[in-house]
């Protein structure tokens, strides 16, 4: 009997789980486990990744979704893993972890000074080539070790990626692929592979880098110990998977040029497929390699929008949070039902917290609420609510038009996965913004599916990325604009812009803080 089932090993930035689906898509099980990645005190900004303990997170979430589901073994055909991008391990000679740091680790602003210093046009000269800046790339992170840890630096072998490591411990083989490798800012775009000139020119180890599996190609087998380890069967084939936006754009069918992804949690990515890996001429906006082979993605980043909802939900709805346990429901129904009766534009209150991205100089202003009155009928806590989710679709309208203006192009639809597209309100808000169909998944946390499709590419049982993708994917619902609301929030941007604008300013004289600010700026 042919092996029916294939396995995603998903490292996110606040939970690690393991998902099972059937060769036709269908998700049969999933167990996870919520992680944290501590900062140490010695180091402001920095943000660990306990590797020991991490493992032993990933390989429960595998057995227990092997117990849960009474799924033999023997069953899957294939593993894949994907994970949330720019975080990074570092190896000694006989393979062990020594050092790593998750995505928005800042504890390099010393580093990136040192950088800019050095040359203050190389920053550009390398974005030209891996289409990453500084903000959140691998080179001032090693810097930072070479700087601050002479000793461990001198023992570093091998530098990797979360997904590539899961397929190390399960398989004992390191290989770096292109969607998760190429945001460390060492990669060329072009070329899909290491460009160890980079690091040469910041005085950096040149040897580092292990081979490229190029996504959706076999790394190796589960062996004895990742076997042990986690319950899967010992030669279960490993697959090269992906970071964790390329990976959901395979999962939401965004596998063709021209079209574009949204992806709405903690934050909020922009994902527009491109067939040329060409930067922006201005340096504003990140380009990556996709996960499908001869695809790059014009990628803006909103900063926050998933955790400012929490923030709120926790700080003012807690009559809401008593009444969803009393009848069973999620708190956020509740109030997506009462922000429903506020009408687009929130009667000219506006929220600022994430700006419109600029790659080169990354800053956020401080969070605001601004243009309210004391008329408690219209300014209500829903009013505020409602502000939150037309601030995030507003910074989505500023990408859209950013990767526009870069690229020339722009969708003819979005496609909205992740936790923001599981109410009705806020998909029909960022469709009225930006005047263009959303279309939901029925499958809202695609990353998982995305790296099943490449496990299942790569032992043939998919003979093309893309062509899985078109055929697993399933639609639940398309949100057409309104264009009455459209026109507000036409209307809208560009004083929502000169506030943000104003706000930020504020924050570059010292009068308020920054919601983020990137490394040295």
């Amino acid at each position: 009997m042919a092996k029916q089932y294939l396995m995603a090993i998903d490292a996110g930035t606040g939970s690690v789980r393991a998902v099972l689906f059937s060769t036709a898509g269908e998700q049969i099980g999933c167990v996870q486990r919520e992680w944290t990645h501590k900062e140490d005190p010695r180091y402001p900004g920095s943000m660990d990744f306990d590797w020991v303990q991490n493992w032993a997170l990933a390989s429960a979430c595998v057995r227990d979704v092997l117990a849960q589901t009474g799924i033999d073994p023997a069953d899957i055909a294939a593993v894949s893993t994907t994970c949330m991008r720019e975080g990074i391990v570092l190896y000694d000679a006989d393979g062990q972890e020594i050092w790593a740091c998750a995505n928005v680790d800042a504890r390099s602003t010393d580093e990136v000074g040192q950088l800019i210093r050095m040359d203050p046009e190389l920053e550009k000269e390398i974005y030209a080539i891996s289409g990453q800046t500084y903000a959140l790339g691998a080179l001032p992170r090693i810097l930072w070790v070479k700087n601050k840890l002479p000793d461990l630096y001198d023992r570093v072998a091998k530098v990797g990626m979360f997904n590539d490591w899961l397929c190390y411990k399960l398989t004992g083989v390191l290989a770096v692929e292109p969607s998760n490798g190429s945001t460390t800012g060492v990669f060329d775009l072009q070329k899909r592979t290491w460009d160890k000139a980079i690091m040469r020119k910041v005085g950096l180890k040149d040897d580092i880098f292990p081979p490229v599996a190029e996504c959706g190609s076999i790394v190796g087998h589960v062996n004895a110990k990742g076997a042990a380890d986690t319950g899967l069967k010992a030669g279960t084939t490993v697959v090269a998977g992906g970071g964790d936006s390329q990976l959901g754009s395979v999962g939401v069918g965004v596998v063709d040029a021209g079209q574009a992804a949204i992806f709405g949690g903690s934050f909020w990515q922009y994902e527009f497929n491109t067939a040329s890996g060409q930067t922006d001429a201005k340096c504003r906006v990140r380009v990556n390699c996709h996960a499908v082979p001869g695809l790059w993605q014009y990628e803006a980043l909103a900063f926050m929008p998933g955790l400012a909802m929490r923030w709120y939900r926790d700080a003012f709805c807690q009559e809401e949070i008593r009444r969803a346990k009393e009848l069973g429901t999620d708190p956020y129904v509740l109030m997506n039902a009462e922000a429903a009766k506020i009408p687009a534009g929130s009667y000219g209150m506006m929220c600022t917290f994430s700006d419109v991205m600029n790659f080169i100089s990354w800053k956020h202003a401080a969070p605001t609420f601004t243009n309210f009155d004391f008329d408690a009928s219209r300014f209500n806590k829903y009013t505020f609510y409602r502000a939150i989710m037309e601030n995030a679709a507003l910074v989505t309208k500023g990408h859209l038009e950013l990767v526009r203006e870069a690229t020339g192009n722009a969708p003819s639809e979005v496609v909205l996965a992740g936790g923001a597209s599981k109410g009705d309100i806020w998909c029909q808000i960022v469709a009225d913004v930006l005047g263009l169909p959303v279309k939901v998944p029925v499958v809202k946390e695609a990353t998982a599916l995305g790296a099943a499709i490449l496990a299942g590419y790569g032992v043939g049982i998919y003979p093309d990325i893309a062509q899985a993708a078109r055929q697993l994917v399933q639609w639940e619902h398309t949100y057409t604009p309104n264009m009455e609301n459209h026109k507000v929030y036409q209307e809208m941007y560009a004083p929502w812009r000169e506030v943000y604008r104003a706000q930020l300013a504020l924050s570059d004289r010292g009068l308020t803080r920054y919601m983020w600010v990137a490394p040295g700026l």
